[in-house]
């Protein structure tokens, strides 16, 4: 497995997009759309599913189970997933090709507008061989992650499986508290549902700001611990370990934690896959 640091994104564009964002943190879902209106400057966009989240699907199946559950009287429906910031769309039409009910959520009007472009010209190219009817459908939605209109657009406002790539670290770190307590009310309960958290970007100093804001694997773990607290960070900008002691009754506990063989360049080296439930 390779374990080199992976290459920083250039320096203009940290720069760039560090200036986008400089202002309160009220007026940045508002930046953020206006990143999509433009459309000339999306930094994240690697124009496709990341590789870790394919290899997931297709290798960890003991993991992750099939993408349909059955009730006591023995009928089956599709588990639901959700994509928060899900850029152009390109992991829900992958998860809904998986069999899935995939639902994006993107703060920008534009965004969602791009996904359903995407799912009209490219959806062929996320199919699986010998699996097309087995497909679930893929839904986009414009909203607010904290707020809880959207959800009703959401059969049960729950949902069996949550995959955040690039969407914890595109938060400033004062909504981590708020971030790990909305995980915890979206995740399903009855059958437990799972975060895959796929981790980045871990080779950036925490110190240096963002978007996006760098991570570590501990990041993840404590706040999940602990969803709703404030945690105290030390100069650095990194949390500090075991500073709330046990973790809460209601929180998230971490089950599988591995390297990726495969994920997107920027990444190679330094992502990771986490795998929370319920406790």
């Amino acid at each position: 497995m390779a374990t080199t640091t992976a290459s920083p994104p250039p320096s203009d564009d940290r720069a760039r997009l560090r200036s986008h964002f400089n202002g309160p943190e009220s007026t940045h879902p508002d930046r953020w759309a206006q990143l999509w209106e433009a459309g000339d400057f999306l930094p994240w966009d690697r124009g496709g599913p990341n590789p870790a989240l394919i290899d997931l699907l297709n290798e960890k199946r003991a993991i992750i189970g099939d993408y349909f559950v059955e009730d006591a009287n023995g009928s089956k429906r599709r588990k639901t997933a959700l994509v928060p910031g899900c850029g152009r769309g390109y992991d829900v039409l992958l998860l809904a090709n998986y069999g899935y009910d995939a639902y994006g959520l993107e703060v920008s009007e534009k965004a969602v507008e791009r996904c359903y472009e995407e799912k009209k010209v490219n959806e062929h190219k996320y199919m699986r061989k010998g699996h097309s009817n087995n497909a679930g459908t893929s839904t986009f939605i414009k909203g607010d992650f904290f707020d809880t209109q959207w959800v009703h657009a959401v059969p049960g406002g729950k949902f069996d499986l949550i995959y955040d790539y690039t969407f914890l670290c595109a938060l400033t770190p004062g909504l981590r508290p708020a971030w790990s307590q909305r995980m915890l009310q979206l995740l399903s309960t009855d059958p437990p549902g799972q975060l895959i958290c796929l981790e980045f970007p871990t080779y950036k100093d925490p110190s240096t700001g963002g978007p996006p804001f760098g991570l570590t694997p501990q990041t993840y773990v404590e706040h999940l611990s602990h969803p709703g607290e404030e945690l105290p960070y030390d100069e650095t900008g990194h949390v500090q370990v075991g500073s709330q002691g046990r973790p809460k009754p209601a929180s998230l506990e971490r089950l599988h934690h591995w390297q990726p063989e495969r994920t997107h360049e920027i990444g190679k080296g330094t992502d990771w896959v986490s795998v929370w439930q319920h406790r």
